[in-house]
């Protein structure tokens, strides 16, 4: 079943991997960063969302930012050793970790998001497609989410409703824009093992299309 979603803010980050130290953004938002605003909007164990294509409203702009940062994360083997009855920290000094660090970050965005779901085997006799739409359509009305969506950092919000404005009008009308790879989606299929996929990337009259892209690792 398809949905139509606007999402604008002021800023944007979505981090390009390859980058290890300083953020930089990709050029657009990815497959994965829109999912998750859907999501936010209505998750359930009985649909799977799929994205479709992402409609470029506002011109591509760059701008640098600093940023506050913690430099390290809760170690995973210290919480192992907490789990055995070992004595470990499980926290991270705020005062002593934070660093900051500049970013290369999107300024006023906004993006129209065609999307689909699909039930799952975990869906169960009382759903279906239309009441899922149902619950969706409403809940992009009334701006309701289970938490406030980002754009690729929490402290950079997503506002958004139910896009009804015909064809959207895009900022790249009659342009052809190479993008290169960009970030697809984590493959969870191996939990032990979840790796990430990537796409070529191209901006089509303001489009980025999703429908035929090939996926590669």
């Amino acid at each position: 079943m398809a949905i139509q979603m606007e999402a604008w803010g002021e800023y944007a980050l979505f981090t390009r991997p390859e980058m290890k130290v300083e953020r930089v953004s990709y050029d657009v938002m990815t497959p994965s960063a829109a999912r998750g605003i859907l999501e936010a909007v209505y998750w359930h164990p009985g649909l799977r969302w799929h994205i479709d294509r992402i409609h470029v409203l506002r011109p591509i702009r760059f701008v640098g930012i600093r940023r506050n940062e913690l430099k390290s994360v809760v170690s995973a083997s210290n919480a192992r050793a907490v789990m055995a009855g070992g004595k470990r920290p499980l926290y991270i000094d705020r005062s002593a970790d934070i660093q900051q660090r500049s970013a290369m970050v999107l300024k006023d965005v906004r993006y129209v998001i065609d999307a689909h779901f699909t039930l799952t085997n975990r869906a169960s006799a009382a759903d279906n497609a239309g009441k899922f739409q149902d619950i969706i359509r409403r809940r992009l009305e009334s701006g309701q989410c289970y938490h406030t969506p980002y754009f690729g950092c929490r402290e950079f919000p997503v506002n958004f409703k139910r896009f009804t404005g015909g064809k959207p009008k895009t900022a790249y009308s009659g342009e052809v824009r190479d993008l290169g790879y960009m970030l697809y989606d984590m493959d969870y299929s191996d939990p032990q093992n979840i790796t990430p996929t990537f796409f070529r990337a191209k901006l089509v009259n303001g489009v980025l299309d999703l429908r035929h892209c090939e996926v590669v690792r």
